[in-house]
């Protein structure tokens, strides 16, 4: 990915979505011929120059104190994502930072890892790793994502099944939002781990094969996504409305585990009984029988 171009885009998308009266300018009337803030009125803003706002704008963060860089990030109303992204831009466009590195998303799973998923028994509980692929789950979690591991020809990946697998209109009833925030997900990933040519690889598929993925990636959003409540339309079970946790495992760089509960005495968490009855009965069914 051009480090430089990345740059550009994400503050100029910043930019143009911050109004005068958001960034306390006054206005004095007249049409103004930009979207959002001025150059300029950043850089005011932001306590530098035109010509030095201008440079960073045009991608070049080369050199680019962390003051400075605090500096854009309250001028622009930049959130905790989006002030992280421009940190990792900036570390980035260090030239020692520049030569091809192994992808974080080849991290392996350890044992311990899978024991621990498998200790959670009554919740959905699933690692990814950068590139949204599933690495791991428990019995739950595999349940929980039947239609994509079904539907999948090598590791199921979540952007590919949202974007690339019709069924997943179905399977998210909310598909509009499931998207976006994929997407600004796997954005994020792409700015701390810019040398991974799979998630290069990933992004490019993604642009070419699905449009709506395209729209999405050129607005340039990132965000966290580390706890709160989703739903879900199961071909099994039905509908489910979950609450979700998600763990950056910082021992092992590139993966998160996230955990899926159900409010206690609600109709999911009845749903999930009986999607941990069918889990047990599908495995069951293609366990090879057993002869004296």
């Amino acid at each position: 990915m051009d480090n430089r171009s990345e740059v550009r885009e994400f503050l100029m998308s910043r930019r143009a979505r911050v109004t005068p009266e958001q960034a306390g300018i006054e206005t004095f009337g007249g049409r103004r011929r930009v979207e959002g803030l001025r150059r300029d009125e950043v850089a005011r803003l932001a306590g530098v120059s035109v010509d030095y706002y201008t440079r960073l704008e045009r991608g070049n963060l080369r050199g680019v104190s962390d003051v400075v860089l605090e500096s854009v990030a309250r001028a622009l109303l930049l959130d905790a994502a989006e002030r992280e992204h421009l940190l990792d831009l900036a570390r980035t466009a260090n030239p020692v930072g520049a030569r091809p590195q192994r992808g974080h998303g080849d991290t392996p799973v350890r044992p311990e890892l899978q024991y621990l998923l498998d200790a959670i028994t009554t919740a959905p509980a699933f690692i990814q790793n950068n590139r949204m692929d599933l690495v791991a789950a428990n019995a739950l979690g595999y349940a929980m994502y039947a239609p994509m591991v079904a539907g999948s020809a090598g590791p199921a990946n979540f952007s590919r099944h949202i974007f690339l697998d019709p069924a997943s209109h179905d399977f998210y009833p909310d598909w509009d939002r499931a998207a976006w925030t994929n997407v600004t997900i796997l954005r994020r990933e792409a700015g701390r781990s810019p040398h991974d040519r799979r998630l290069q690889a990933l992004v490019g598929e993604l642009s070419t094969r699905s449009e709506r993925f395209r729209e999405l990636w050129a607005s340039h959003d990132v965000r966290r996504h580390y706890a709160g409540q989703k739903t879900f339309r199961h071909p099994v079970v039905g509908d489910l409305e979950l609450h979700y946790q998600t763990l950056e495992l910082h021992g092992d760089p590139g993966l998160g585990m996230t955990v899926y509960t159900a409010t206690p005495g609600s109709p999911t968490e009845e749903s999930l009984r009986l999607l941990a009855s069918w889990a047990a009965t599908e495995a069951a069914a293609a366990a090879p029988s057993r002869t004296d």
